[in-house]
């Protein structure tokens, strides 16, 4: 009997699937979009992370504060919403997508506001110098402000109270103080005493002009009340609270340091070995931020990983040379647990950062892949790290060390993963020469895609461009690999035996080959490029394209170099503020081409210069000299505007009607008391009420406040709060 062969309907992979798994997916969406996204398989997890964040970001643009019950309901029905999608599309694509993306986009809502208002409120500080006592809570080594002084020292200050008749029995504040010492002071406190001093304090100040860096949020969810400065020396008050032995360990490894090596490779040692920053001074930073070497200056991850794979390489070959050991003992475990305990150490010896915090949890998740069999480093591990730390503290997605720090580790992720298989056909059947060339490429590709990934968020946050950062990476990052890092281990084994100083002059050879490097590379032409401020907008299409072109598989991916190549074409597409006031109209500004115009200022606006010069990476000029001397008039673009940046009279001098003709807005750093009738004003009251401004000159003025920008948030003080009044403490009975 002849049978037939069985005939198989030829039906396409997508139906299949639907057939198999009962997915019934959207017949209007083209094909390779469904077969795009169904090819990502558990890869779509990485995407929680990022949703978690837009609600973040959400929540942290808002130009007004919602209320506890809007929060409720907005969080709530997003993330019913997305329940609803889970429990009745579970088995359709697009609404199980739709849920997850929902429920992470309310925990990221909801968790910020939840912290936001949950933060202790702002302290009013005393206007005048006083007197404060305090609990030490760490001790900082700064730069010395100028060449021919030394170095200074800034104490953060727990549980502070004012010796004040308006703060008398106040309670302790539940926010730290940032003060610098005196740079005669001889007695430096160590962490955990109580001090009394003599101090002037100021609150965080406001942005230098809308849309600015906003400290005043960024004090709001760390915790800090103010900063300020001492006026008088530090006094031991009561009996000293013994300081953590973590605080005495990293004081004394920063100590034994400074007494072996020379100044800048002694502060640069210091850093890599206790986490202690201060030391290195203006200079020395500009180099390293010129050659693109500045991540060598911040504990984080590269450090995390050269002290891991240090400990790692030689306690598995020291293991792997004896036979018993090596026949019998899971080595390769061994070492990678050895190597995370290691890590762990040196994280808490640098202080816990919040970089090494994150680098070590994805360090702890390597570590469980070693030992259980898995893939070692995957997107998944890296989003679950990501998530977690949102989870905990959401701010961070506006944090740059949280955006370098992802965006570099995506990059090498991505990238590795794309150029595996090449750079396995270069190292070949392992004959020298191609190990040799091998390992080469993956630093020259270490450093180039992490440097690339990373670009443009620097950019944004620093304004500036480095082209020779892979130039200078090359050579710094495996000398600090094999010389430095493993030579400064040693040196912290031989501490306890007084027996560092020959590690520690080693390690600071190398160290100073490093600075060498980057003094030579920050002198290339155009090694520092500086580039305008990049708008929010711009940010965040650029971190969208990064995720997009790191975590989707496939050619599809080439996509996210769209929105990344918007977001850096943002810094020169979006107008520029042609005039700036700052928040106390003490200093003026008009832009030019090719230059910024400044009015008079004291040192107390440096910071806001520098930010303005930042913000428009153009250098400074005086205004013209009438203006100098008082009123004046200065053209921008087709609009006349009337400048007073200094006024003796403090405003009973009225400009006349030929100086108010044809202006089109008044600016004064005294009250304006409508010197020029029916013509708008910026004046002392102006920024009391509003803060900085800046005024956009086209066929007519715009005109932007701070306030307007920012909005009514919790950490922007209402018009006439200095914060809330600092209650005494309830009688004891």
């Amino acid at each position: 009997m002849k049978t037939e062969p069985l005939s198989v309907p030829d039906l396409d992979p997508r139906e299949l699937l639907e057939r198999e798994e009962g997915l019934d997916l959207v017949p209007k969406l083209p094909s390779p979009l469904i077969r795009s996204m169904l090819d990502q398989g558990r890869q779509m997890i990485c995407w929680l992370p990022v949703a978690v964040g837009l609600g973040a970001v959400f929540y942290l643009v808002l130009p007004f504060e919602p209320s506890i019950l809007s929060v409720v309901f907005g969080t709530l029905s997003m993330g019913l919403s997305g329940a609803a999608c889970l429990r009745w599309g579970w088995q359709r694509l697009f609404p199980r997508l739709l849920g997850f993306a929902l429920l992470a986009f309310a925990a990221g809502f909801g968790d910020l506001a939840f912290q936001a208002w949950i933060q202790p409120p702002m302290p009013v500080l005393p206007t005048h110098a006083t007197v404060l006592t305090g609990r030490v809570q760490s001790l900082e080594i700064l730069p010395p402000r100028n060449d021919d002084e030394d170095d200074g020292h800034r104490i953060t200050l727990a549980d502070a109270v004012f010796d004040t008749p308006v703060d008398a029995g106040m309670a302790p504040l539940r926010r730290t103080l940032h003060i610098r010492l005196r740079d005669d002071d001889d007695l430096l406190p160590e962490p955990g005493s109580t001090i009394s001093l003599r101090a002037m304090l100021r609150p965080p100040p406001p942005p230098s002009w809308p849309g600015g860096r906003d400290l005043q949020r960024e004090a709001w969810f760390s915790g800090l009340a103010g900063s300020g400065y001492a006026l008088g020396p530090v006094s031991l008050s009561g009996a000293a609270v013994r300081a953590s032995w973590i605080e005495t360990l990293r004081e004394a490894v920063a100590f034994r340091t400074a007494a072996v090596l020379p100044d800048q490779t002694a502060a640069i040692a210091a850093t890599l070995l206790a986490g202690e920053a201060g030391g290195i001074d203006q200079q020395t930073r500009e180099a390293f931020s010129a050659s693109g070497l500045a991540h060598l200056l911040a504990v984080a991850g590269l450090h995390l990983g050269l002290v891991m794979a240090a400990v790692i390489v030689t306690l598995r070959c020291g293991l792997a040379s004896i036979e018993y050991v090596a026949l019998r003992w899971p080595c390769r475990q061994i070492a990678a647990v050895s190597g995370l305990l290691a890590g762990a150490g040196y994280v808490l010896l640098t202080g816990a950062h919040l970089p090494s915090l994150r680098a070590l949890g994805m360090a702890s998740l390597v570590t469980l892949a070693i030992v259980t069999g898995r893939r070692v480093l995957s997107m998944r591990s890296l989003s679950i790290v990501a998530l977690l730390i949102l989870l905990v503290s959401p701010v961070s997605v506006v944090d740059v060390s949280f955006q370098m720090s992802f965006a570099a580790v995506m990059g090498l992720i991505a990238g590795y993963g794309v150029l595996r298989e090449p750079l396995m056909r270069l190292r070949g059947e392992g004959k020298w020469y191609r190990v040799v060339a091998s390992y080469g490429a993956a630093l020259t590709l270490t450093s180039l895609l992490a440097g690339l990934a990373t670009l443009p968020v620097s950019m944004a946050h620093f304004g500036a461009f480095q082209p020779w950062f892979v130039l200078a990476n090359l050579v710094a990052v495996p000398l600090a690999a094999v010389w430095i890092m493993p030579v400064g281990l040693l040196a912290l084994v031989a501490m306890p035996f007084h027996a560092e100083a020959p590690f520690l002059k080693l390690m600071g050879v190398g160290i100073r080959i490093v600075q060498a490097l980057a003094e030579r590379v920050a002198a290339f032409p155009m090694a520092h490029q500086p580039v305008p401020a990049m708008p929010g907008w711009g940010l965040l299409f650029v971190m969208l394209g990064l995720c997009f072109l790191c975590l989707w598989k496939g050619r599809v991916s080439l996509v996210g170099l769209l929105p990344v190549a918007i977001g850096v074409a943002s810094i020169w597409l979006v107008p520029k503020p042609d005039i700036f006031v700052s928040a106390d109209a003490g200093l003026m500004a008009v832009r030019r081409p090719d230059v910024l115009l400044v009015g008079p200022h004291s040192g107390l606006e440096r910071r806001t210069l520098e930010d303005w010069q930042q913000a428009l990476a153009l250098p400074v000029a005086p205004l013209p000299p009438d203006c100098l001397a008082g009123l004046c008039r200065i053209s921008v673009e087709a609009q006349t505007v009337l400048l007073r940046p200094r006024d003796s009279s403090d405003g009973a001098i009225l400009p006349d009607a030929r100086q108010c003709d044809g202006v089109s807005l008044f600016i004064s750093a005294s009250p304006a008391r409508k010197g020029c009738a029916d013509v708008p004003s910026i004046d002392r009251f102006s920024v009391w009420r509003d803060g900085a401004y800046a005024v956009f000159a086209g066929r007519a003025l715009t005109i932007v406040s701070d306030r307007s920008w920012r909005g009514n948030r919790l950490w922007v003080p209402p018009v006439g709060w200095h914060g809330m009044p600092n209650l005494p403490l309830a009688q004891s009975e």
